[in-house]
């Protein structure tokens, strides 16, 4: 029995110690799957972050493409209207819709001066009697200096008639607009385009008389009658839309003595500054240099022995 029984005691220790392999064994190969799904784990959490990364990065992309294509839209569309507005005619047509009979009503009361300045004077905001006052100063330039005793060598006056009534008007213009804003006067640069433009009405009746009837009294009586019922109209205007005795005076004034000086420059200096220029720009063609054959005088003899003698004797 006591043999049978030790026999029985290793069967079951050889057993134990099989089972504990195994147990060894098994445990050994699931560390090994945990490690293995461990890693996967990892790799898996991996890429999910690369992934994240990425379409976060896409995403930034997309929405900088947008953001880029919208704002390439709106300056497309900005730009588009801003050629639409310069290019397109129609934008002009409210500045010269006016009659016929609008003109010349207008062209009489730029002669007239308001009395009443205690409230702002209408001015028309339109541009098509300026410009055609404009166009007929400059064609009353052009038959001035034709009458006169102007000389013009290969040149025309059109361009500088043209030059000086337009810079007159544009520029001036601009200038009291900007002066009436310093002085805050209620009044838009079409309105000073109006008022100036149809301030000039004067200027061309004046010359137009005294340059077919030339005497120097004549033009001083239209200079101070007619030029100066234009410019008090136009100061009576200005005076109605500004507040201030000073800002008045400043403005009012500058644009009497501008448009006053303009009239004097026109019938006494305009003539001789464009006959200047013309004859600095367009001078005659010097004739080219020549040799011209001079006359030797004729030597007598007795001078030309007496001569001889002495170149002798000297050797």
């Amino acid at each position: 029995q006591g043999g049978g029984s030790a026999v029985i005691d290793m069967e079951n220790m050889d057993d134990t110690s099989g089972s504990s392999f195994e147990d060894m064994g098994e445990m050994h190969q699931r560390m090994k799957e945990e490690e293995e799904e461990e890693a996967e784990g990892e790799a898996g959490a991996g890429e999910e972050e690369d992934g994240e990364f990425l379409g976060m990065k896409g995403l930034r992309g997309q929405l900088g493409r947008q953001v880029a294509d919208q704002m390439w839209q709106v300056g497309k569309r900005q730009a588009s209207r801003a050629f639409s507005l310069y290019a397109n005619i129609d934008i002009l047509r409210p500045y010269f819709d006016v009659e016929p009979v609008q003109v010349r009503a207008r062209l009489l009361e730029s002669m007239i001066p308001v009395k009443m300045i205690n409230f702002p004077q209408k001015i028309a905001g339109e541009l098509y009697g300026p410009l055609m006052l404009v166009f007929t100063l400059v064609a009353i330039l052009l038959h001035g200096m034709k009458t006169s005793d102007t000389i013009i060598r290969e040149g025309t006056l059109m361009g500088t008639a043209i030059g000086t009534c337009f810079g007159y008007w544009l520029g001036i213009s601009s200038f009291m607009y900007f002066l009436a804003y310093l002085c805050n006067a209620q009044i838009t640069m079409v309105q000073m385009l109006s008022l100036l433009g149809y301030g000039l009405f004067g200027h061309c009746i004046t010359l137009f008389v005294t340059y077919n009837i030339h005497f120097h009294s004549l033009f001083y009586i239209f200079w101070l009658v007619v030029g100066g019922l234009s410019t008090l109209r136009m100061v009576a205007v200005l005076v109605s839309r500004t507040v201030g005795h000073t800002q008045r005076l400043i403005l009012c004034g500058t644009l009497a003595v501008l448009h006053m000086l303009f009239l004097l420059y026109l019938h006494f200096a305009y003539h001789k500054v464009v006959e200047g220029i013309l004859d600095t720009l367009e001078r005659p063609n010097m004739p080219p240099f020549q040799r011209v054959a001079r006359d030797i005088p004729v030597v007598s003899n007795p001078v030309l022995n007496t001569t001889a003698k002495a170149i002798a004797l000297t050797l």
